[in-house]
């Protein structure tokens, strides 16, 4: 009996204890899947001809949420933007010349 109630008392001490993990500051990820690599990108560093894109007819009721640069196996790269409309969210494949990719 005694060795029931200090096991409770035990894990009861082991559960209210905490601990404090340190902080990480601006951490850069890099996602790899299947050979194909997507790096955040900062919405203010898009090429012009990206921005230009977002800025067009089509799009510009939409506001960019996240940007990434997407690498695939076979070198071809392009920006994956993240787009919110109204609750509504979609994803757009725009090359670094502007045009998108579909």
């Amino acid at each position: 009996m005694k060795k029931m109630i200090l096991s409770a008392a035990f894990l009861a001490f082991a559960g209210l204890t905490t601990v404090k993990a340190s902080e990480v500051k601006s951490p850069v990820i890099a996602i790899q899947q299947d050979s194909t690599t997507k790096v955040p990108v900062k919405l203010e560093e898009l090429p012009d001809a990206v921005k230009t894109t977002l800025q067009s007819d089509k799009y510009k009721e939409f506001s960019p949420s996240a940007a990434y640069l997407v690498t695939a196996a076979n070198k071809s790269e392009w920006y994956l933007v993240e787009l919110a409309k109204e609750g509504q969210t979609a994803s757009l494949k725009i090359g670094k010349d502007g045009v998108v990719v579909e």
